[in-house]
């Protein structure tokens, strides 16, 4: 979803874009016609530029000649402030230019600056971050951008808030004169392309939850694992082509945008318009549960970025859970959904839900009860000294191959089949399937695909229903061996044969039956296509048995069950 905020009527747009996490990021991307202009403004004044008449018009007041660098160059009180804007460059494609703030200032286009007086801020500290690209990236974002808007606003009673350029919101009172409430000396200081307010100190910055996490120290491992999906994208949607040269298109006036990978599919937790809470731990913890999750999404050679798909499907596994959207949010204090999940499992299990629901929070024992409320401009974190979830609670959860989707099985043989439903019976998602043996002595085989598999310790087993589940008359057991079938760190095709062991089901009960107990998988198979974990089931009764045995299966599914800690081999 993109964003646009109209400066003039206060109101937000909402658009899809699945490409670009939001477009207002394009502010701290220079557009290559803007740069150009503003090289230009380096020199002399310009008049409205293009970007100007299209974004916003031209709204500067004709009362003054003076541009709001001029202004504030003229205003002894503000000469900190000046220096400041002259220090620190502007940033393209992760580089210093030769432009200063102090140079779009100048320009002809339209902006609304808040102005600190001198002594209410470290100066040098500030001159000297500048000095690196990296400093300057930080001074520009937290302190020059959290002050000027793209904007022509005054301090009056029909304005309550002004958007800045570091994506951030400032309340407006004219009533108590104050912004962000912080007391406005002077204000409504129209010049030539904008308006100045000068007041008693700097505006406050207020971290969101993705800067919250990137920038304080205790949570700075997560920042960290975080920042490694943060990329450059160019948003052709809002670029300006020249035409097609070659078959190649080219473009006059390239918009490239920041997003991260994976937060554009999960929770916008770097957004100002939305409002999430989220559990975040401290570094050494997050460290352990990164540890264990990392181990979880091993994907073996054969898979393309198979390391940068780890890190991916592991970030997102211990997040998707500690994320809340608010929006959607009725009754927090009851319950609490994690942000929906991608699919889990294929869409034929769709009656399964794609979050997770966690009762009374903050009661004790909940997931909040022994958290610390952090304030943030999009929502609240709640910083924990000890994870409270576990991998079962989260990503490592029960896996269900539901035997009536047909599409599911791979192979069979000596057999034919029919999927059913039967509501009410107390079988999973309703539906069985019905397997025919080929005659009263043929014994069958069949063999089911298992898809998302974690590198980790499963009980295998399969759901056989008894004969009176779903019809009115009781049966015989049945009796069949299971093989599994997986691949190895290097890709190979290996199976396991389930000890040989024969298997009976239980004529009188829906029957669980554990075909392998703490089986590991050595690799993931999570979000794969190719088909690299099957589970076969081979009916294994003599002629001699016939009498005692029914070659006929009502198989609810083949169903996996996490094991956690164990270290058991096969």
């Amino acid at each position: 979803m993109i964003t646009l905020y109209n400066t003039k009527t206060k109101t937000k747009t909402k658009m899809k874009a699945k490409t670009a996490q939001s477009f207002r990021k394009g502010f701290f991307t220079l557009h290559s016609s803007l740069f150009t202009s503003l090289l230009l403004a380096a020199m002399t004044v310009t008049s409205c530029s293009d970007w100007n008449d299209h974004y916003e018009g031209s709204n500067s007041d004709a009362s003054s000649n003076m541009t709001l660098w001029e202004q504030m160059q003229s205003t002894p009180e503000l000469s900190d402030f000046c220096q400041v804007l002259e220090n620190t460059k502007m940033i393209r494609m992760h580089r210093k230019t030769n432009v200063s703030y102090a140079d779009m200032l100048n320009n002809g286009q339209t902006y609304t600056v808040v102005a600190p007086v001198n002594g209410t801020f470290n100066r040098d500290s500030l001159i000297e971050l500048t000095g690196t690209l990296s400093g300057d990236s930080l001074v520009a974002k937290f302190f020059v951008l959290n002050h000027i808007s793209r904007s022509n606003t005054s301090l009056n009673s029909a304005t309550s808030e002004m958007f800045m350029l570091n994506n951030k919101y400032k309340d407006l009172s004219a009533t108590d004169n104050t912004i962000d409430g912080v007391s406005v000396n002077q204000g409504n200081i129209h010049t030539h392309n904008g308006v100045l307010h000068i007041t008693q100190s700097p505006l406050p910055y207020e971290h969101n939850i993705f800067e919250a996490l990137c920038d304080k120290q205790e949570l700075s491992s997560v920042g960290d694992v975080l920042k490694q999906f943060n990329e450059d994208y160019f948003y052709a949607d809002a670029s300006a082509s020249s035409g097609i040269v070659e078959g190649v298109p080219v473009y006059v006036d390239s918009v490239i945008i920041e997003r991260n990978r994976l937060l554009e599919n999960l929770a916008y937790i770097d957004e100002e318009d939305s409002t999430f809470w989220m559990v975040a731990p401290v570094s050494e913890e997050w460290n352990r549960i990164w540890s264990e999750a990392y181990d979880y999404f091993k994907y073996d050679n054969k898979v393309l970025k198979r390391d940068s798909l780890q890190r991916m499907r592991a970030a997102r596994a211990l997040l998707q859970d500690a994320i809340f959207n608010m929006n959607e949010t009725q009754t927090p204090n009851e319950v609490l959904h994690s942000v929906p999940y991608e699919n889990w499992r294929k869409s034929y299990l769709t009656g399964r839900p794609k979050f997770h629901e966690f009762f009374t929070p903050f009661a004790e024992g909940g997931i909040l009860a022994d958290a610390r409320p952090e304030p943030c401009t999009n929502g609240m974190l709640y910083i924990v000294d000890k994870w409270p979830f576990t991998p079962e609670q989260t990503y490592f959860t029960e896996l269900w191959t539901e035997a009536e989707q047909t599409a599911l099985i791979t192979s069979y043989n000596n057999c034919s089949y029919n999927s059913n439903k039967n509501e009410g019976a107390g079988i999973s998602q309703d539906g069985y399937l019905h397997i025919i043996p080929k005659n009263n002595t043929a014994n069958w085989d069949m063999s089911f695909r298992v898809d998302n598999t974690l590198s980790g310790t499963y009980d295998v087993c399969a759901i056989v229903l008894p004969r009176s589940a779903v019809l009115l008359d009781n049966g015989k057991p049945c009796k069949f061996k299971a093989t599994i079938s997986y691949v190895d760190e290097n890709g190979n095709t290996q199976t396991f044969n389930c000890n040989n062991k024969q298997f009976k089901s239980d004529p009188e009960k829906i029957d669980t039956v554990v075909v392998a107990e703490n089986f590991k998988f050595p690799t993931c198979n999570y979000g794969q296509n190719d088909i690299k974990v099957t589970v076969a089931l081979k009916c294994s009764i003599l002629p001699a048995e016939t009498r005692n045995y029914s070659r006929e299966m009502y198989l609810d599914c083949i169903y996996l069950r996490p094991r956690i800690n164990n270290t058991d081999e096969q």
